[in-house]
């Protein structure tokens, strides 16, 4: 269920240092086997990383569990929180997350600006990725020393406008609250799922007990794109195809899906919208 972008460079990784990639079974529910997850740990293994939340089934992973089971074996993990953070509420110290990474377009802050959380002892025995000003502490043609966290990590001009507008996001949803959003959200995904239930023919990919506002679907045979490309005729917003997860499509034998996702903004009366539009388009294409 990872999107390619906890997939890509792990894979990168494999090429340069040999390293070799496992990758945790799920059941057809959409939910992740941690029974499975135990049988795959061992002695080699350096790191697990793993989605807070799936993009296209909408599955909220046990990242808290997964985190303990990993440090009972002394195993560091990162998670993929992009698509948990506009969702639901993180706190990175009660998960007791190595790592934490989100992009802030998730969580209506500009493109190109993300933010990775690692715990101190982890930065610092991390060397920098790139080099330029700000990241050193001393520079000569012997030797350069680094500066402290978190300018080790932060070479050249910094995003300094991207910074402030993701911290005037993160401050506007807060001022909302997360708990407020996620529970708002789940009373839209459950009234979106009985009400795309009336479609005779569709088929739910996802199905986890715990999941996030998003609704994976296809009816009958109609191709996912046909259908997006008639629903934006018709102003209804949905995003088709893969969903950067091509693994998990392909092992569902699929070309993709349609998918309606919701957020705080969103209303009953634009999902009763969409769902006239839906009909009319299944008949369209039938």
């Amino acid at each position: 269920m990872e999107h390619h972008s906890n997939i890509v460079p792990w894979q990168m990784l494999c090429e340069r240092k040999g390293v070799k990639l496992r990758v945790i079974p799920m059941n057809e529910n959409g939910e992740l086997e941690l029974d499975e997850l135990k049988k795959l740990m061992n002695e080699r293994t350096r790191i697990i990383s793993v989605t807070h939340v799936s993009n296209v089934l909408g599955t909220i992973n046990p990242v808290k569990e997964i985190i303990r089971l990993a440090h009972e074996k002394e195993i560091p993990v990162l998670i993929d929180g992009a698509q948990a953070v506009p969702h639901i509420p993180v706190n990175v110290q009660e998960l007791d997350a190595d790592f934490y990474v989100f992009s802030g377009h998730k969580i209506y802050a500009p493109t190109g600006i993300g933010v990775l959380y690692g715990k101190e002892k982890w930065l610092n025995a991390i060397p920098p990725y790139q080099g330029g000003g700000e990241m050193i502490q001393t520079v000569t043609f012997e030797k350069t020393t680094y500066n402290e966290l978190p300018f080790k990590f932060e070479a050249g001009t910094p995003d300094y406008v991207g910074s402030t507008a993701l911290a005037r996001a993160l401050e506007y949803v807060e001022s909302i609250g997360m708990l407020e959003i996620a529970e708002y959200e789940h009373e839209l995904t459950a009234y979106a799922t009985e009400r795309l239930k009336e479609i005779e023919g569709i088929r739910f990919f996802g199905t986890a007990k715990e999941k996030s506002a998003v609704i994976s679907f296809l009816v009958n045979n109609i191709h996912p794109y046909d259908m997006g490309m008639l629903l934006d005729k018709l102003g209804i917003a949905v995003r088709t195809g893969h969903h950067c997860a091509q693994p998990l499509t392909d092992s569902l034998g699929i070309p993709g899906t349609v998918r309606a996702s919701f957020a705080f903004y969103n209303t009953k009366e634009e999902i009763d919208k969409f769902i006239e539009a839906l009909k009319r388009v299944v008949m369209m294409l039938s």
